[in-house]
């Protein structure tokens, strides 16, 4: 039998947990006659004193144990963290319990936000991880010595797992049953609770790039004045003459103020706008490539698949509006 301790902050969404647990529970129901009875034990663990983790829904949860009433050095096959928590406190808790027990731990797994507590315990240090998309950025910044994926929906490195936001962690808990229990258990999970064994692309086609703005200026008033060109002369050296610079000054501060290119941000710019067309509207691609900036439909089906690892019409397949459906 495997024992699956699941770490719970306060604060969180529950329903990872509870997900997790379910379809490990699946797992254990659906083990076919003659195999390993019940592989899984799951136990699930918090840093609240009564053992109520409150939910930022408004549900709460009664976990099994208080996390420092475990002893960190019992052996576990699995310890997994479904947040980051909401306070300083109650993360740095995690992050020295985390540490005592990893060495007694076949493997270590972070659900979205917990990989920040992950890293803080040095087990993401030389190794590829990913989190949620919103925290790519900051665990990049914060860890330079971790290798940050922006595109997978989970990673393994070794016996660390991480996966990006949310119900990602149940993509990663079928691989481990897949892992542990092959092939035949996970797919038979994934059917019975009607999910993806593999699911189709990655995490960046739910993301949504944070442009930052810049605060005031020439460089803030071209930001605003993009989205209603974007069918114009965007080069830099367009973009630099409208701000009354020179394309070499201009780049050097454009880069400063918003943390990318002038190329970069006009092409985010542009593939945002051509998201909300394709979410919104009947238009075609060739069209939405055209007022969008793209030119062609090829040009935006090479931006979609760059950056989003979608086709456009796959990305309007899964995002458009129920209305347009």
């Amino acid at each position: 039998m495997k024992t699956f301790l699941i770490i719970v902050p306060d604060g969180g969404m529950l329903f990872e947990a509870a997900g997790i647990a379910d379809i490990l529970m699946q797992a254990n129901r659906l083990m076919p006659a003659g195999g390993t009875n019940s592989p899984y034990q799951v136990t699930v663990a918090t840093t609240q004193p009564h053992r109520v983790v409150h939910g930022v829904s408004g549900l709460n949860l009664l976990a099994d144990h208080r996390l420092c009433d475990l002893d960190p050095e019992l052996p576990r096959d699995t310890i997994l963290i479904t947040g980051k928590g909401l306070t300083e406190e109650e993360g740095s808790n995690v992050v020295d319990w985390v540490k005592r027990a990893a060495p007694h731990a076949r493997r270590v797994v972070s659900i979205c936000g917990g990989a920040m507590l992950l890293a803080k315990t040095g087990l993401l240090d030389g190794r590829h991880a990913t989190t949620h998309w919103r925290l790519l950025d900051t665990l990049q910044a914060e860890f330079p010595q971790i290798t940050v994926e922006r595109g997978p929906i989970y990673v393994q490195d070794g016996p660390v797992w991480t996966s990006g936001g949310v119900s990602s962690g149940f993509d990663l808990t079928l691989a481990l049953v897949e892992d542990d229990q092959g092939f035949n258990l996970a797919r038979d999970v994934a059917q019975d609770l009607v999910m993806f064994l593999r699911r189709p692309g990655g995490q960046a086609q739910f993301s949504r790039y944070l442009l930052n703005q810049a605060s005031e200026g020439p460089i803030r008033e071209l930001q605003l004045w993009l989205p209603e060109n974007l069918t114009g002369d965007l080069s830099v050296e367009a973009l630099a003459e409208r701000a009354a610079m020179s394309p070499r000054n201009f780049t050097r501060v454009f880069t400063r103020e918003t943390g990318i290119t002038p190329a970069k941000y006009v092409e985010e710019v542009r593939l945002n706008a051509a998201r909300q067309r394709l979410e919104q509207t009947t238009q075609g691609v060739e069209q939405i490539a055209l007022v969008t900036g793209f030119g062609s439909g090829l040009n935006l089906r090479r931006v979609f698949e760059r950056n989003l690892h979608l086709t456009p019409t796959e990305y309007r397949e899964r995002f458009c509006s129920r209305m347009l459906a």
